[in-house]
């Protein structure tokens, strides 16, 4: 009697002792740290909202040198049931907002106040879910890492891994996923696609929608050295420093530059206007652009070396002010030259953001034809 009740002792303990003594799981990109439920609103003043189910997540990904880090987003999940299988998930990606906390996509949609709201609920009343990354840096501790390519397109990646991590979600890993983004959004969507193969071969990419992309990022800054929205330039510049630590930015910019990146560490995007019309030598002694350092971080995250493997649909506008249309020409070049599967169109658009505009619909559309599993034809 003695002993089978040794035994059956021993029987249920051997179990528990091998979880007590089993190492943890090393924290992964695409873990869930913290999935709160929240609401979203269309309009200022907490005014109409937004009929979904909707998490602020926390989550893990990786920095653009390869390190784990935390970032924040928010994933909408229509409510009503999806009758064609698994519910697609859209990893969306938005434009600049600025560099502090407070600018953050998470913070705007909990107000009423995030203008790409509109283009997301067209996903939303197509019954796809819809993963938004905040970014490294924005909404989390440490400064936003604005325009560092590699960091988010792992932010889009991981935004996607976690949405279907969240309990009471109802996502599976085995979705359909698709990406979109257009300016700092085109960016991250362009280096979604790119490193998907590598990073997130898990994932079943559909198909990826950019536009506006500054895919060449010297490119950009150089057109936009003296402009009036030089203030986006001088923010990279921010965001790359936070990205790469020895490229030491403070060390070589004069007081005034020293002053004004300073002040604007913190501003969203409207408030980078203070910036307009100065260049990067009123700020440095030095030429910034094409300080080898600069040079090669710059060249790491410009667009167009890795063909990714699924459609692609590329849109620009022809007026684009601050991205030049050449920018974007060059990239649907590039990938047409390594054989992806590429769409590109042209917008009578006369400026960046009406680009945006003009363009986000036919996306969109775009992008739900690749999700139901419709073939894809470029024009290259």
């Amino acid at each position: 009697m003695t002993l089978r009740v040794r035994v059956s002792m021993f029987a249920i303990l051997l179990p528990i002792m091998a979880l007590i003594s089993a190492p943890a799981r090393a924290a992964a990109p695409g873990d869930v740290v913290s999935a709160q439920p929240t609401t979203v609103y269309l309009l200022p003043g907490q005014l109409l909202k937004v009929p979904v189910n909707a998490w602020h997540v926390l989550y893990n990904s990786t920095s653009s040198t390869g390190q784990l880090n935390t970032v924040s987003g928010t994933l909408l999940v229509p409510k009503a049931g999806y009758p064609l299988g698994a519910r697609p998930i859209i990893g969306y990606a938005v434009g600049t907002h600025g560099l502090g906390d407070q600018c953050a996509p998470s913070v705007s949609m909990s107000q009423g106040r995030e203008a790409e709201l509109a283009l997301v609920s067209l996903f939303l009343l197509k019954g796809f879910a819809v993963a938004m990354t905040d970014y490294e840096g924005l909404g989390t501790p440490g400064q936003h890492t604005y325009m560092a390519g590699i960091s988010q397109g792992h932010a889009v990646l991981d935004s996607i891994r976690a949405a279907t991590r969240v309990s009471g979600s109802g996502l599976s890993a085995r979705a359909p996923v698709g990406v979109m983004g257009y300016s700092q959004g085109g960016a991250s969507a362009g280096w979604a696609a790119q490193l998907q193969p590598s990073y997130a071969p898990e994932l079943r990419l559909r198909g990826v929608a950019a536009g506006g992309v500054p895919a060449d990022l010297y490119a950009v800054a150089t057109h936009l050295d003296g402009s009036a929205d030089f203030g986006l330039a001088a923010a990279a510049g921010v965001g790359y420093d936070a990205a790469y630590p020895e490229l030491d930015l403070e060390a070589d910019l004069n007081d005034r530059g020293r002053a004004l990146l300073a002040d604007a560490a913190d501003d969203c995007v409207a408030e980078l206007s203070k910036l307009a019309g100065l260049r990067f030598s009123d700020l440095s002694p030095v030429d910034l652009l094409n300080q080898p350092k600069w040079r090669a971080r710059l060249a790491e995250n410009r667009l167009g070396a890795i063909a990714p493997r699924v459609p692609m649909f590329l849109y620009h506008a022809r007026g684009d002010q601050i991205i030049p249309l050449a920018v974007g020409a060059t990239l649907r070049s590039e990938y047409c030259g390594a054989g992806v599967n590429a769409r590109w169109v042209a917008l009578p658009a006369p400026d960046h953001v009406t680009g945006a505009i003009e363009g986000g619909p036919l996306a969109i559309e775009w992008l739900a034809l690749r999700i139901l599993g419709l073939p894809a034809f470029d024009n290259c």
